[in-house]
């Protein structure tokens, strides 16, 4: 049977990940691999979660097996509102938080809820792939603000407003930012930018989606506060997980915003999987309790210092006159601009056979711009693989 004549017209837009195709290739290889965005396993508490897990069985039983509300599970809610609050973010009487299955469906569900075909979607230059990739079966129109080491260029973002007619404002249902520690930039935004960009939300009446996964790993001494916790207007939806702070196999992350709002997100929620898995959510609650979300986050910080340290030493000893790249304050990745004209997608593979393996830049570019850009991941590889892979993405960009 042709079953392709069955695949509904949105259907084309699902495109699969460069970063997961890369890691089928790379797969059972002698390969250093900078591609994907794991976690250092052994920031993982597994000596914990097992006594947890055990422990959510017997306390709570049939409760921690059974069916939940689609919100998720209260308890688990109260104490996720309680930490973030520890943490930071603000939450307001008039907030709601969705529990949602990693922060991924939070990305999914923010296209189903808000997207029409031809609405606009600002995001930041370069931005998350998945996220690119969320959005696109909507069928919206993007318009990208570049970034630098300050993140969004939000005089450029304001340039932009000013420029467009009544009609595209209209259209305009969120801007998409990862304020803190960017993924695939590894920039962080200035204090003063993000001020100016809850005050073009104000002026243009606009939402923000703030996707938070990374603040938690900010390795200097600078100041920050999350979008979420500076707007006082009920402009920001915040999203988090427990992917990169406790397992991602939890498959546990969340949405944080208005009620009327998220109240929505939770109605698209009850048709997609009715509610996100209630042992996962027993088993954070009693991470949070138990205080090893904080001292997984504490761990992997330092964890991810040195790796970072390590990787920028490398970038200087094997890169210098080969591009620029990005020295970022936290997070997991660094950003590299080739100085040569050249499409680092058809490269992957040539140097795949090289032994190393880095996703090409260009899929993070809502414009089809950034041909000539790589993003590498420190968390996952050893120290001794960041160094030998980074050589050999030297020499490899050295021969062509």
């Amino acid at each position: 049977m042709d079953y392709t004549k069955l695949f509904s017209s949105r259907t084309k837009y699902m495109k699969a990940s460069e970063i997961r195709e890369l890691l089928k290739l790379a797969e059972g290889k002698d390969v250093i691999s900078f591609a994907g965005g794991l976690p250092d396993p052994q920031t993982f508490p597994v000596d914990e979660m097992a006594e947890i897990s055990s422990y959510v069985i017997e306390k709570y039983g049939a409760q921690a097996l059974q069916y939940a509300p689609t919100a998720g599970v209260t308890l688990f809610r109260r104490t996720l509102a309680s930490w973030l609050e520890n943490q930071g973010v603000a939450v307001n009487s008039d907030d709601m938080i969705l529990v949602t299955t990693g922060s991924q469906q939070g990305l999914d569900l923010t296209s189903r809820v808000l997207l029409d075909k031809g609405d606009i979607v600002i995001t930041e230059k370069p931005t998350y792939l998945a996220a690119i990739n969320a959005f696109k079966p909507a069928e919206p129109r993007f318009i990208g603000i570049e970034i630098d080491d300050d993140g969004m260029k939000t005089d450029e973002l304001e340039k932009t407003l000013k420029t467009m007619d009544k009609q595209d404002l209209s259209r305009i249902k969120f801007v998409y930012t990862i304020p803190t520690s960017q993924n695939p930039g590894g920039v962080t935004m200035s204090m003063e930018r993000r001020k100016h960009l809850l005050e073009l939300a104000d002026q243009y009446d606009l939402l923000i989606v703030e996707d938070d996964p990374y603040s938690h790993f900010v390795f200097e001494p600078i100041e920050f506060q999350p979008l979420k916790t500076l707007d006082k207007n009920g402009r920001v939806l915040y999203l988090g997980t427990f992917s990169k702070i406790l397992a991602p196999g939890l498959r546990v992350g969340f949405m944080l915003g208005n009620k009327d709002l998220v109240s929505m997100m939770e109605l698209a929620k009850q048709a997609m999987d009715l509610h996100s898995a209630t042992l996962s959510q027993y088993v954070a609650l009693e991470a949070i309790k138990r205080g090893v979300v904080d001292k997984t986050i504490e761990k992997a910080r330092s964890i991810y210092k040195v790796k970072r340290d390590a990787m920028l030493e490398a970038l200087d000893r094997y890169f210098t006159g080969l591009g620029r790249w990005t020295h970022p304050v936290g997070g997991m990745f660094i950003f590299v601009y080739l100085n040569k004209d050249v499409d680092t997608k058809p490269l992957m593979y040539k140097a795949l056979e090289k032994g190393v393996a880095y996703v090409p830049g260009g899929s993070f570019f809502v414009d089809g711009t950034g041909k000539n850009t790589l993003r590498l991941n420190f968390s996952y590889p050893s120290i001794e693989q960041i160094k030998e892979g980074i050589k050999r993405l030297g020499e490899f960009f050295s021969s062509i």
